[in-house]
């Protein structure tokens, strides 16, 4: 078995008739993150890139904000029934013991916090804050960006089943893609590459997601100090609230020559010919 892909009996209906065959699946499995050998939190991921998702996670729970920080990051001898490593325990050893936190915070939508509250505590504890400044992205070029990234996406090839996030220029050039089974982990394996490559704080680069963009996500950039994150699909009333507080320009329904803007506009420039252009607006059929 790969450690991204598994292979299992499937019956698929068709008008055609039928069929039994194997098919690949995205492969989850958990991941417990362990510092300085205390257990921090179990989460579920696609294997790869598990050190890049650490570093990732790790700074988007404000634990650490550089890789200096990091002194080693080891798999330890989580083993399966056969006693094989399953590579699913990673213990990293930090500098500081202090900076572990007690608990996990602001990494789901069940963790007790929403809110003023989840605000206040986002800008509280980013080292990295935005400026009014940064890329100036025209349109054509963000329209491009979720092919590029789809693209890139070899599992979801062959399995259908997993997200993808993207670091990019505002010239549109790809700098980094991971796939994940969950998006927050795709963005955290993206965030924790440029975190080893000693890039963060990213000022100066995109971040592209498939499917949604949810507080989660807009937490993890403005925390890495990305200025613009762009998402095919819709983000959540609470993502757009953090986006506008934070200065964070955030881009929905990214879909062709088409997107909404939900906050930080200035940072995404329409050419003379759009700006002339009057918006229409779509005429009410009537009820039948």
């Amino acid at each position: 078995m790969s450690r991204v892909t598994a292979r299992r009996r499937m019956r698929r209906i068709t008008p055609a008739g039928e069929i039994t065959r194997p098919d690949s699946l995205a492969v989850e499995e958990p991941l417990e993150i362990r510092v300085n050998g205390q257990s921090l939190t179990v989460t579920m991921r696609t294997p790869g890139s598990d050190i890049d998702l650490v570093h990732g996670f790790l700074l988007a729970e404000n634990v650490i904000a550089s890789a200096d920080e990091v002194v080693s990051a080891r798999y330890c001898a989580g083993t399966d029934d056969q006693g094989r490593n399953t590579y699913n325990v990673l213990d990293v050893q930090l500098r500081h013991a202090a900076a572990v936190p007690a608990r996990k915070v602001l990494t789901t939508g069940a963790c007790g916090l929403c809110g003023r509250t989840a605000l206040d505590q986002v800008h509280t504890s980013t080292a990295y804050p935005l400026t009014g400044t940064g890329p100036v992205v025209p349109p054509e070029v963000l329209a491009g960006l979720p092919e590029t990234l789809r693209a890139e996406q070899s599992v979801f090839d062959a399995t259908g089943g997993l997200h993808a996030a993207g670091l990019f220029t505002p010239a549109g050039g790809m700098v980094c893609v991971r796939e994940d089974i969950g998006r927050h982990n795709a963005v955290d394996k993206v965030v924790g590459w440029a975190l080893r490559e000693h890039r963060v704080p990213l000022h100066d680069l995109l971040l592209v997601v498939s499917g949604r963009a949810s507080f989660e996500l807009v937490q993890k950039a403005v925390l890495a100090g990305i200025p613009l994150l762009a998402a095919v699909s819709a983000p959540s009333s609470l993502a757009v609230d953090l986006a506008v507080e934070s200065g964070l320009t955030l881009v929905g329904f990214l879909r062709g020559e088409t997107m909404n803007i939900y906050a930080g506009e200035h940072r995404v420039l329409a050419t003379d010919e759009q700006r002339r252009e009057p918006l229409r607006t779509p005429t009410t059929r009537p009820a039948r």
